[in-house]
């Protein structure tokens, strides 16, 4: 049986290990490995619980710190758990800090480095997400692209071998959520919305929260909405909020909530008219449920969303992102680059024969 070792360290982590580990869980003995990166270990537990993800086998408990040391106590903790547990695969996910510490322990031991949503690139390399995402695609043995633009971008890359499009994991996973939410979820209800009738925001990344300009611009926007805006609030966007004196205004013309669990967001999404993120996986989230997206960044790695028209870009131009949430968008039929929601079924089957290949090399060379 194949030895496993899946690191994860954050929410959109855990989702993209769940479909996977669905699959892996009859044939393959799986180790998870938390690093802790998340900031709210509670609400990963709920993750975890919600998505039926077995407890982790070890939670390094890393934590909040600077991009570097926070890699690099990552990177002593998963090396060894790796000369602990001799897997045969370190599988990882996305673009966090966990990710290139993942990849850099493992290249410098022996497992099989396997990397899944590989070959995105919003070509910002201000963007700490951008360099993992480079470093890890390098490091891998196995490369598991979502769509064919990003296997493109590997082989412009001078990477070819251990390529495989198997199309998106998030897809396989929200398909699940997506019914289990709309029976299950009372979130609506909770928050005091009404389905069609909302705006959903997020907003997270670094760029936006800490610049007072863009935040400032993006509070704007949100306030001048035409539906009401619901905003789960980050902890980094709430200390900045706070920390620019925006919070009394933000709490006041939108209707700010805490975080909320995986199901309680995707039926949030489904529900909602639109969409104003500046998040990657809402993007994706938002295109597989049919809800048009405005993205409040500067460039996006989910072209095809863009390219469909379901999602549009708007920086944090107030102007751009009033409009954008007003105009009514009249949608064609959408297209499906991301696969079929079958992703984790096919990357188990590459592992599974990869591995198997390279035992029945090692028996011919005894």
């Amino acid at each position: 049986m194949t030895s496993i070792l899946t690191i994860v360290g954050a929410r959109p982590q855990f989702i993209k290990a769940f479909a996977v580990s669905k699959e892996l869980q009859s044939t393959h003995n799986e180790t998870i490995v938390h690093t802790g990166q998340h900031y709210d270990e509670e609400l990963s537990d709920v993750f975890f619980e919600e998505l039926g993800i077995p407890e982790p086998d070890y939670n390094l408990d890393i934590g909040s710190d600077s991009h570097g040391r926070q890699t690099a106590a990552m990177l002593e903790g998963i090396e060894e758990i790796i000369e602990t547990e001799e897997p045969d695969i370190v599988l990882l996910y996305g673009d966090t800090n966990s990710t290139l510490a993942g990849a850099i322990a493992a290249s410098k031991i022996d497992p099989v480095v396997a990397h899944v949503e590989a070959g995105l690139r919003s070509y910002n390399r201000e963007m700490p997400e951008e360099i993992n995402r480079v470093l890890t695609d390098h490091a891998s043995d196995l490369l598991f692209p979502p769509s064919e633009s990003a296997a493109d971008t590997l082989e412009q890359e001078g990477i070819t071998e251990g390529v495989h499009v198997v199309g998106d994991v998030m897809y396989d996973a929200i398909l699940w959520a997506r019914d289990v939410a709309e029976t299950e979820s009372d979130v609506l209800e909770r928050v005091g919305i009404e389905e069609g009738d909302f705006i959903l925001s997020t907003v997270h990344r670094a760029g936006n929260t800490d610049d007072p300009d863009r935040l400032e611009s993006i509070v704007d926007a949100l306030s001048n909405a035409p539906f009401p805006v619901v905003l789960p609030v980050h902890p980094r966007t709430e200390n900045r909020l706070r920390e620019y004196g925006m919070w009394e205004r933000a709490t006041s013309e939108l209707e700010v909530i805490d975080p909320v669990g995986y199901l309680d967001f995707v039926r949030l999404i489904d529900a909602s008219e639109r969409v104003a993120t500046d998040s990657g996986g809402v993007q994706k989230e938002a295109f597989y449920l049919d809800t048009p997206c405005v993205t409040m960044r500067d460039e996006t790695e989910w072209i095809e969303t863009m390219e469909s028209g379901w999602n549009v870009l708007v920086g944090a131009d107030r102007e751009q992102i009033e409009k954008e949430l007003r105009v009514n968008r009249y949608l064609e039929e959408k297209p499906t680059p991301y696969g079929d929601g079958t992703a984790a079924e096919a990357i188990v089957a590459v592992l599974t024969e990869y591995i198997g290949e390279k035992r029945m090399e090692a028996v011919e060379d005894a």
